[in-house]
């Protein structure tokens, strides 16, 4: 998808936010990259009104490696949701395709299987051009964005039908 997420739906309730912890994940290749995606995530939870200390950062080796460490996290029954953040940039091998694919798979059973969201903030670009446009750049920042994601989810797990509208 090119362009910027759409925007999370305002919070208008005395509460800022849902409740619990949150951990953001991040695959250190491509640190530099990813290091922006991480501050982004924590500019996003620390705005919903999240303390400091109910968010905690895990660095692991890779994107690949993102959804054992998320299934990890969300079987402790101590967060609220989990955003990953990593970047694949792909290069003149198929290694691309397989990392990223099985990333997004592995997150998104991640949450399937356990119920704790687990939001997918990993760039996937042809360049890294296109990467630093998309962790802070012309195009927005995918940690950001994937944090706002978990915070939706997590308020929609807690209070589902907050989140109903009638027919």
């Amino acid at each position: 998808m090119a362009g910027r997420a759409p925007r999370p739906p305002q919070r208008n309730s005395g509460r800022s936010g849902p409740r619990g912890r949150f951990a953001v994940v991040a695959g250190r290749f491509n640190e530099d990259i990813v290091k922006r995606l991480v501050a982004g995530a924590l500019r996003a939870l620390s705005a919903a009104g999240l303390a400091e200390d109910a968010i905690e950062v895990h660095w692991v080796p890779g994107s690949f490696e993102l959804p054992q460490a998320a299934q990890h996290l969300a079987r402790t029954g101590r967060y609220a949701a989990i955003v990953c953040v990593g970047c694949v940039i792909k290069g003149q091998t198929p290694h691309f395709d397989f990392v990223a694919g099985q990333a997004a798979a592995g997150i998104q059973r991640v949450a399937l299987d356990t119920g704790v969201p687990a939001t997918f903030g990993v760039i996937t670009a042809l360049t890294e051009e296109q990467a630093l446009d998309r962790s802070g750049g012309e195009v927005g920042n995918r940690g950001e964005e994937a944090a706002n994601a978990a915070l939706e989810m997590a308020a929609f797990v807690q209070n589902p039908r907050r989140h109903g509208k009638k027919a």
